[in-house]
């Protein structure tokens, strides 16, 4: 994939991480892809905070892949520093490509720059097409996730 630019994502890019966002089942009853407004202001805040690292793939000048990668110092586990791995999507184009291996590649070195201990991601139960993909990377379902919605 010598094509291809892993950089950090611009607020030019939101149009397109936007899109790859709604582009799925679930995403479509969630995002909002025609009102920019909340997406702007998140992205502002993610700007000015140096634990967060939301990046994109670029092939060919097109905004292809993105993700959110969180940094976060810990207490537990004798005071490790883990990563999270967020919102991780792929062009409709893309899929298959090769791209969300790379990705996800690209986010577990830059957590071990960023001297992290431990690297994890959720993943929607129904997804289980992405569940496969990331034990094939190394990734281990060995906890249970709850969410509330606020």
């Amino acid at each position: 994939m010598t094509d291809l630019n892993i950089r950090p994502a611009v607020l030019d890019d939101l149009p397109a991480i936007v899109a790859m966002l709604a582009d799925d089942p679930l995403g479509a009853g969630r995002e909002s892809p025609d009102d920019l407004t909340p997406y702007q202001a998140a992205f502002a805040r993610l700007a000015t905070d140096p634990n967060q690292h939301l990046i994109v793939a670029e092939r060919q000048g097109q905004v292809v892949g993105t993700l959110q990668l969180t940094l976060i110092p810990g207490l537990s586990r004798r005071g490790a520093t883990r990563t999270i791995i967020e919102a991780v999507r792929i062009s409709a184009g893309e899929r298959g490509s090769g791209l969300g291996t790379e990705l996800i590649q690209w986010a577990v070195q830059r957590s071990r720059e960023l001297g992290a201990d431990l690297v994890q991601l959720t993943s929607d139960a129904t997804r289980t097409d992405a569940h496969r993909f990331y034990e094939r990377l190394g990734f281990v379902a060995s906890h249970l996730g709850f969410k509330l919605a606020l």
